[in-house]
């Protein structure tokens, strides 16, 4: 009989009630974690911690993520329900298309906080447990937006991306010596709730870019962070992962 690869971690998924986070949820809850979901949308998220408990341990938090507050209660409540956290998913996010000219300071904020923001608080409150523990991972939901710019996303989307993905690296060298791994996926074009209103056209013009010929999907992500949660990934930190396809190598 294998182990399982995260028997008896608490992990924090941020976004965790559908599309990508969903699926790194349920990878994580089959390989044994006790997987905390983290969301604003109370009805998907009691949802898919129902769905997800078929697996084993799930818990949900509703919690505003853009609101410092709201992120230290919920990190005091995973502390009061399991006395650590081993993990932590910062892929909570909204997506933007504003360009430079239809940028105003509320929604610049807005993307700011949900984006960026909550990725450092949610780090400052587990590091300190972290730290006690001498272990801990932290992985960041980057985009390729954040590594070119922004092609069919907005300025402040793809600027709150590569913010994560300077946070990453920062953290990195900081956290190194307490044994705590901070890493980031940086997904393509992935099938999940975010991309779905966009129009056909604009995806079909994505997958003849593509290296693969396909937009990805959220297992696809899902794999690549279950490797960077796990014990299989223990002398990696610092990095960005590409899940996109092969469309970040250029034409």
């Amino acid at each position: 009989m294998f182990a399982l690869k995260l028997q008896g971690r608490v992990a924090i998924v941020t976004g965790g009630a559908r599309g990508i986070g969903k699926a790194i949820a349920a990878e994580f809850t089959k390989e044994g974690a006790k997987v905390v979901l983290i969301d604003i949308a109370e009805e998907e998220l009691t949802k898919t911690a129902e769905e997800l408990g078929r697996y084993g341990e799930v818990i949900s938090i509703k919690t505003d993520v853009s609101k410092v507050d709201e992120i230290q209660r919920a990190v005091q409540e995973v502390i009061r329900r399991y006395g650590r956290v081993d993990i932590l998913v910062n892929n909570a996010g909204i997506f933007s298309r504003s360009s430079l000219e239809e940028l105003t300071e509320e929604s610049w904020d807005r993307i700011m906080k949900v984006n960026l923001t909550s990725a450092v608080m949610f780090s400052r409150e587990v590091v300190k447990y972290m730290k006690d523990q001498g272990f801990g991972k932290i992985i960041n939901m980057a985009s390729l937006a954040g590594q070119v710019g922004g092609i069919y996303a907005g300025v402040d989307y793809a600027v709150s991306k590569a913010g994560l993905i300077c946070l990453t690296k920062s953290l990195a060298r900081r956290l190194a010596k307490y044994n705590i791994l901070v890493n980031a996926v940086a997904p393509g074009v992935i099938e999940s709730p975010m991309t779905a209103p966009w129009p056909e056209e604009v995806k079909a013009g994505f997958i003849q870019k593509i290296p693969l010929g396909r937009l990805g999907r959220p297992e696809d992500v899902a794999k690549v962070v279950l490797f960077l949660a796990s014990d299989d990934s223990n002398y990696i930190t610092g990095q960005i992962i590409n899940v996109d396809g092969g469309i970040s190598i250029g034409p």
